[in-house]
């Protein structure tokens, strides 16, 4: 009974692999398959709770205005192509935090110094276990907190200049 199992286990997980990847094709090929599409569960929930080198939730909370917060690192090539976006966000009045996330400061700096500093703020996460509590799936990944530290937005990847926009409208409504 146990060879049966084990001859049976592959094949069932083989079966579930190819539903899904079967379900992801049909998705793409009707236009209802997004990439990004992973649902945070911090979304009209409270901020995490989190103290890092550079600003806290307690910080986050006490801005009186949104706050949009950016994890991002020098490591991260989509950063790169995020970061004119970002740029222009800060130029149009954006309160826009950043993170650093699993990098040290040197490279940080050198980053910013080379891409712009959109950031009012910086924090540094080196370990990444704040980015854990915010449930970050990579970087880059920015989020939109409102006056009373709920968080009412999420993008994941490289924020492209249509969502930038849109953000940037919401803010000013």
């Amino acid at each position: 009974m146990n060879r049966r199992w084990l001859l049976a286990a592959p094949l069932a997980a083989a079966g579930l692999a190819g539903a899904g990847f079967w379900r992801m094709l049909s998705g793409m090929s009707s236009g209802n398959f997004d990439p990004r599409g992973v649902p945070s569960m911090l979304i009209d929930k409270p901020l995490p709770d989190f103290a890092l080198p550079g600003f806290t939730a307690a910080d986050v909370r006490a801005a009186g205005h949104p706050v949009v917060i950016n994890f991002f690192a020098s490591w991260c090539a989509p950063c790169i192509d995020e970061a004119p976006t970002l740029v222009a966000l800060s130029r149009a009045g954006v309160a826009l935090w950043g993170i650093a996330y699993k990098d040290k400061p040197a490279a940080t700096d050198a980053f910013l110094a080379r891409h712009g500093n959109p950031f009012t703020r910086l924090a540094r996460d080196e370990p990444g276990v704040v980015a854990i509590d915010w449930g970050v799936t990579g970087v880059p990944e920015t989020y939109l907190v409102d006056p009373k530290g709920i968080v009412r937005w999420r993008f994941s990847g490289p924020l492209p200049i249509e969502a930038a926009q849109a953000l940037a409208g919401r803010l000013r409504a």
